[in-house]
């Protein structure tokens, strides 16, 4: 199996890579990789990554290949970050890193997994680095879009466009890589809409799966005001407690690190300058927590807009396929009861929710207003 595998439906993109690793004349200094959530961005760079360093342009089995797979590569360094942005301090640290030799590689390369969180400070930090490189030196930027990158750092890129798997070419990995089994893994291809590893999460975890039956449930079970506003409820607290899974164990590791590096005992003296230390980080780790259970918050609106799609399919046009093909009973109930004229409303009310998220909108408040628009008409 090659480090090229995994990019199901990306067929162009290997191609413009590997002659890249094969070429010299084909290769550049810096990349950036867009393309919709889901897509593979990530998993992209690091593919290319590990071809870089490979002797035989990423045969997937060498050791250059496994340690790249596993992150524990010298010469990949992997920049990425559970806050909201990535500051001035984290941009100067790698921008040192990639003057480096390669340690044991044939480059140094540098993947910031989540470019579009630069602040404008970290990537005027990043420009000159990725403006006029050491020899050996290799940046790779993942944003969701060119425009959420400064254009002063985009222009200086190579941009690699990746599209949106096909609900077959996922299914079909889900099979081969995971074992899954062929139906389940084609209904979770469809209902993850392109994100693969939303579908292998789906596919492997029947909690995942259960979550997300009751949230393609919820429409039918709004009759009142007071349903609706315990369903926004429920929505809220379940993602919160999502986040809190993921922050605590986090925030308390990060806790003990920052301890240790300024020597603080639980009842010794604190040194001057750790009480600004804790507290910036109490601020990202709030930040933190406060991404992760937005995140959360999306993704069921993404469910419900993918039901009302559905929905509007069984209304317009009965015998294209449905994302939710497994629950295609519940979609042709509500298609029979709902208007298409309100199927429409309930779909504006999601996207605006998204939209109200985005600006950092009160979440529950934002959920209880959305779910208003799902009441009986």
């Amino acid at each position: 199996m090659s480090v090229w595998d995994e990019l199901v439906g990306q067929e162009p993109v290997v191609q413009t890579l590997q002659r890249a690793v094969e070429d010299a004349a084909s290769m550049t200094h810096a990349w950036l990789f867009t393309g919709p959530p889901g897509s593979g961005r990530s998993n992209a760079a690091l593919s290319f990554a590990a071809a870089l360093q490979c002797e035989e342009g990423g045969c997937g089995h060498c050791r250059s290949c496994t340690t790249a797979r596993a992150g524990s590569h010298p010469d990949i360094t992997v920049i990425r970050t559970d806050g909201l942005s990535i500051g001035t301090d984290v941009a100067r640290e790698y921008v040192r890193k990639a003057a480096l030799r390669p340690a044991l590689g044939r480059r140094q390369v540098l993947v910031v997994e989540d470019a579009d969180r630069l602040t404008d400070q970290a990537a005027n930090a990043l420009l000159k680095a990725v403006e006029e490189p050491s020899a050996y030196t290799v940046w790779m930027l993942c944003a969701p879009a060119m425009e959420d990158v400064i254009v002063t750092i985009r222009s200086r890129c190579r941009p690699v466009l990746l599209r949106t798997p096909s609900a077959e070419a996922i299914a079909g990995l889900l099979v081969e890589r995971d074992g899954v089994e062929p139906e389940l893994a084609g209904a979770m291809a469809a209902a993850s809409q392109g994100h693969i590893g939303r579908a292998r999460g789906l596919a492997r975890d029947p909690q995942a799966r259960e979550r997300r039956r009751r949230i393609l449930a919820l429409p039918a079970g709004l009759g009142t005001l007071g349903d609706c506003l315990a369903a926004a409820q429920s929505i809220h607290e379940e993602a919160g407690e999502r986040s809190a899974a993921i922050a605590d164990a986090a925030d308390e590791r990060e806790l003990d690190d920052l301890k240790q590096s300024w020597g603080v005992e639980e009842r010794g003296r604190r040194p001057t300058g750790y009480a600004g230390s804790l507290s910036s980080l109490e601020k990202d780790q709030k930040r933190r927590r406060t991404r992760l259970t937005r995140d959360a918050i999306d993704g069921v609106l993404l469910d419900l807009l993918s039901f009302c799609r559905d929905v509007v399919v069984a209304q317009q046009a009965p015998r294209a396929a449905l994302v939710n093909a497994d629950v295609a009973e519940s979609v042709r109930s509500a298609a029979g009861v709902w208007t298409v004229e309100s199927t429409v409303a309930r779909i504006d009310a999601i996207v605006e929710a998204r939209e109200s998220l985005t600006a950092n909108a009160a979440p529950l408040l934002v959920l209880e207003r959305m779910m208003m628009e799902f009441l009986p008409r």
